[in-house]
């Protein structure tokens, strides 16, 4: 365990120096925002390209990993839904506890993290986990307090969610690296060696700003943000992992993959939605923060677990 805590350290010392970076104003939020821009346009667009361009899409789309992972995470996602509707919160603050409860930081932390640690194969599982949080998860919360707000679900609130979807620059890199890869036309040379250098620049980049992003982050609503954090990086997991083990046949290391990037603290873009519709954004920041700290512990303790 102590091997696997170390490996993981080095990642999470770059997103402590982007957090004090960012909390000692060297590096200030509208800079974060630049450095988050880049790395989610261009550096892990080419990363994700390169990796589709090289794999068929019948190899890597696998719907035993994408029911035990949405299985796992709906069950999590209606505990959370369940607790805040005790605590008398509405729908619209409902959706976004249950949304922080279950959304873990893929894109920027997992992705770059869990193929270095795991290897690039583990990429297989991250990338149907993405695409669960993305096209479903990522829906639901904007149709719930849409619809809230509005007393029905109208098609319109369909075709902001889609025309969200086919804006996200991961969904356009990942659509187009499997669109190339179904051509049977190889990666030229000196385009694959562009990709490599713009997509090396993912990990170091998205830690970084990840760090920077949460030095702005304020720790209200502790309470809170402390369940939230728990059902995130524990409950999460767990019910992935008890899914895919009763449920499902998936192999020992895809299954793995898939658990470890359950255990991912919470993502930023949950604090994004909720600031967007002015539902909870503190709640959103706090979990964020609080997630984020905790799982230097809880992250390298999964990674042991699934990789034993």
């Amino acid at each position: 365990m102590l091997d696997v805590f170390l490996q993981v350290l080095p990642f999470f010392a770059v997103i402590g120096v982007g957090f004090f970076a960012g909390r000692s104003g060297f590096f200030p939020e509208s800079a974060a925002a630049i450095l988050t821009k880049f790395v989610f346009y261009f550096a892990l667009s080419a990363m994700l390209f390169g990796f589709a361009s090289s794999q068929k899409l019948g190899d890597v789309l696998d719907w035993d990993i994408v029911g035990a992972y949405l299985l796992g995470t709906l069950a999590v996602y209606l505990l959370a839904t369940g607790v805040a509707m005790l605590r008398k919160r509405g729908v619209e603050e409902s959706a976004v506890e249950a949304q922080i409860s279950v959304v873990g930081n893929v894109g920027f932390l997992g992705i770059p993290m869990l193929a270095l640690l795991l290897g690039e194969a583990a990429l297989k599982s991250v990338l149907m986990v993405l695409a669960v949080d993305l096209f479903v998860f990522g829906g639901l919360i904007v149709i719930l307090i849409t619809g809230a707000r509005d007393g029905r679900v109208s098609p319109a609130i369909l075709l902001t969610v889609g025309g969200g979807l086919i804006r996200n620059p991961m969904i356009v890199a990942i659509g187009l690296g499997f669109l190339w890869s179904a051509l049977g036309v190889p990666v030229p040379v000196p385009f694959k060696a562009f990709l490599d250098l713009l997509g090396g620049a993912a990990t170091p980049g998205a830690l970084f700003a990840i760090g920077a992003s949460l030095a702005s982050k304020s720790t209200e609503r502790v309470a809170v943000a402390g369940w939230l954090s728990f059902a995130k990086l524990v409950l999460h997991p767990l019910a992935v992992a008890g899914v895919a083990v009763w449920l499902f046949d998936i192999s020992a290391y895809d299954r793995g993959a898939m658990i470890a990037a359950a255990a991912l603290p919470v993502a930023g873009n949950v604090y994004i939605l909720a600031q967007h519709y002015g539902v909870a954004p503190q709640r959103a920041s706090a979990a964020i923060l609080v997630s984020t700290m905790l799982s230097i512990v809880t992250v390298p303790l999964v990674i042991g677990w699934v990789s034993v």
